[in-house]
């Protein structure tokens, strides 16, 4: 997620009506009381549009509406074909169109009528007959001259061109939704192994295969091309950046202006429609059925799909467009002001969706059940998560992981990883999601950085801090398991892996294509070595060599394999640009090469994946003997070295080389040195070709560190 403005730190819960789903009979489900909690049974509760044996049957929630029209079309853009008014049973509005009395592809959208705005025979499109006010002291937004997509719609027709004056009819250039006839496909068989022994590959979809200048280059067909790419790195988990359905159909009109881009996507338009953006078929039902196809190249070569997903807020801001949501139901989905007429922002960039309340948590859940149930994805990274669990008043921010919880139950040991923090005080929750979740670890981020980049000063901290965050931060994670960790270095939101040691602070204005963007972190503990460029490489192989090492989860974000810079841009969020894209041409660098071995090491020795906290980590100083808590609590001694299982790590966190011993017994075998000395051999050895040691003294490079292998 960017940080970009200055958020307001008001939240608030406001109880709607719960969703009534008694009209959704052909789905099986239950009636469920105007107060209670939504339906958390897997299926689809019926809302959208689903084609039948007869037609199709048409439905959509609403607590506050007293009318809607479905509106049918033949084409995305033009005058409807057919108006039907929709009866009404709880807060579901049906309609049953016959077959015969719809077009061979259907684009549909909805008329709301509510509180503020409340109908008249004599309403014409264009006309303000009806009009109460634009918003009135219940949040009430509806407004019938903007025609709004449905929230379940399986596909968008086209961008929304903008909401316009309240009398101006948008029906004709409205996005529409588009009925799919059949969403069905085979995605392969999900890989079978616990979070814990996955490798994490953060990309953006678009930006992964751009540059290759291949047919669909792109795209998801683009992307599933790359699936090989990706085994053979060492790869198990692929993580895009959102692939629903955003506001970025003119990013290309000026491909040397970036300005007004929605490059990563965190502003979702839809929450179940698959971005046509990313398709190389963008025919109605060709996104699906394009993403479908890349599911399963995935899982085919037993890679994991993982999707980032932005329930925080939606592409309609913090204004009064009307595109979907607010125009349907604005009070019913969104966390309003005090005065009502206004939305809560703990996000930092548009109105917070409430989940505490019926509509927007059924929505979720049910959009996470067709990704995973129907489009085939795996699990899920959720942005700025804590705010999905406010259950605070107007002017605060508290975390409850009860809706979190809830998720977990309904998408039972689906990986569900958190972005545990908001952008306003007291939303930060590192640690406090429930079981089933792994977090994002800014600790281990951190730590690490700040270690690497600046030791010697108060910020790089003690032996013992890092041997915490090493053996998977059980201060943070003691109830669960170092799994719960997400141990990361860089990530989209912030400096590239090569750049976090190649650069001293952010420079974001810079001209195209490297910025300029706004907004970034100013805190990055990075440091550009002085500009030694073989010193910023070796900073790099360190780096991975500590995370891959590590407890917890590991996850590199696309092109750090590839030595992949920005020139310091730290929040490229708009940047649909060429240096934005991954650029293929340094495979054949000793970087790659040293990546793969140490990705296919971690997955190859299961001791550097502990299911759980028991204590196997052994800690050693320089002499290779056991190192006490008086050395661990020393800031100053420059090594730290640790055992677990067959595998050795020593690693000299001073400037300057230093020569030490390995723990008698076994017979030592060299992994890999990340010293720069070492590059021509790719500072590392394929499997089975490990250099055995036959002293037990060893020298590191300062700033540097060496794994090994007993048999």
């Amino acid at each position: 997620m960017r940080l970009t403005g200055s958020p307001a730190v008001a939240s608030r819960t406001r109880l709607a009506c719960a969703l009534v789903v008694a009209a959704c009979t052909h789905a099986g489900h239950a009636p469920v009381q105007p107060d209670g909690p939504p339906p958390d049974a897997p299926g689809d509760p019926g809302l959208g549009a689903h084609p039948d044996g007869d037609g199709v049957r048409f439905q959509v929630a609403s607590t506050r509406a007293t009318r809607i029209e479905l509106w049918i079309y033949a084409a995305a853009t033009g005058p409807e074909m057919l108006r039907v008014p929709m009866t009404q049973q709880g807060n579901v509005w049906t309609a049953h169109v016959a077959a015969a009395d719809l077009p061979p592809t259907i684009y549909y959208g909805y008329r709301v009528w509510g509180p503020n705005w409340t109908y008249d025979p004599a309403w014409t499109p264009a006309s303000h007959t009806g009009w109460i006010a634009d918003v009135d002291s219940d949040g009430n937004r509806m407004n019938p001259n903007k025609l709004v997509f449905d929230p379940y719609a399986r596909e968008l027709s086209h961008d929304s061109p903008g909401t316009g004056a309240r009398d101006d009819d948008d029906a004709s250039a409205a996005a529409k939704g588009i009925v799919l006839r059949d969403d069905a496909a085979d995605t392969g068989a999900r890989p079978d192994r616990p979070l814990r022994d996955d490798i994490i590959y953060e990309v953006q979809l678009r930006g992964f295969t751009q540059s290759l200048g291949t047919p669909c280059a792109g795209t998801y067909a683009g992307a599933a091309a790359q699936a090989p790419y990706l085994a053979s790195l060492g790869v198990t988990a692929v993580e895009f950046l959102p692939l629903a359905e955003t506001r970025n159909d003119h990013n290309d009109d000026d491909p040397t202006s970036d300005s007004g881009d929605n490059y990563w996507g965190y502003s979702t338009l839809a929450y179940f429609a698959p971005d046509r953006h990313y398709a190389c078929d963008r025919t109605p039902g060709g996104p699906t059925r394009e993403l479908h196809a890349m599911v399963k190249a995935f899982h085919d070569a037993n890679i994991k799909v993982l999707v980032d997903v932005v329930y925080n807020h939606t592409a309609e801001g913090g204004g009064g467009s009307q595109l979907s949501l607010r125009g349907i139901d604005n009070a019913g989905y969104y966390q309003l002001d005090k005065a009502g007429t206004g939305f809560t922002n703990s996000n930092g960039v548009g109105a917070d969706v409430a989940t505490d309340k019926p509509l927007a948590a059924a929505l979720v859940l049910d959009s996470l059940r067709y990704w995973h149930d129907s489009l085939g994805v795996d699990g899920f990274r959720f942005d700025l998560a804590p705010v999905l669990g406010n259950v605070c008043g107007p002017g605060c921010f508290k975390f409850d992981p009860a809706f979190p919880a809830r998720i977990a139950a309904a998408l039972p040991g689906a990986p569900l990883i958190a972005e545990p923090w908001g952008v306003v005080a007291g939303s930060y929750e590192v640690g406090h999601f429930p079981a089933g979740w792994s977090e994002w670890n800014d600790r281990f981020r951190d730590t690490i950085r700040a270690d690497q980049n600046q030791f010697g000063t108060s910020a790089a901290g003690t032996p013992g801090w890092l041997s915490d965050r090493i053996a998977g931060s059980t201060d943070l994670y003691h109830a669960r398991s170092p799994e719960a960790g997400v141990s990361y270095l860089v990530s989209h939101d912030g400096f590239t892996l090569h750049d976090l040691y190649a650069c001293n602070a952010p420079n974001n204005t810079q001209a195209w294509p490297y910025g300029p963007s706004n907004g970034g972190s100013t805190t990055n503990h990075s440091w550009d070595h002085n500009g030694d460029a073989a010193a910023q490489r070796q900073a790099v192989r360190t780096g991975l060599l500590l995370m891959m090492t590590s407890a917890g989860v590991p996850m590199i974000t696309g092109g750090d394999e590839l030595g992949r810079s920005l020139r310091c841009n730290n929040n490229p969020y708009n940047l649909d640009s060429p240096a934005n894209w991954l650029d293929y041409s340094t495979q054949s660098d000793p970087l790659w090469t040293f990546a793969s071995r140490l990705f296919h090491y971690r997955t190859a020795h299961p001791e550097l994946r502990p299911a759980a906290f028991t204590g196997d980590y052994q800690w050693y100083d320089a002499t290779g003997s056991p190192a006490g808590g008086a050395y661990m609590d020393d800031a100053t001694k420059p090594v730290l070295a640790w055992r677990i299982g067959a595998t050795y790590v020593a690693y000299n966190r001073s400037p300057n080389p230093l020569t030490i011993t390995l723990p008698s017994g076994p017979t030592w075998y060299r992994v890999a040195d990340t010293g720069a000395w070492m590059e021509p051999q790719a500072n590392s050895s394929e499997a089975g070709s490990e250099y055995q040691m036959h002293q037990a003294q060893y020298t590191l490079a300062g700033r540097s560190a060496a794994l090994f292998l007993t048999r």
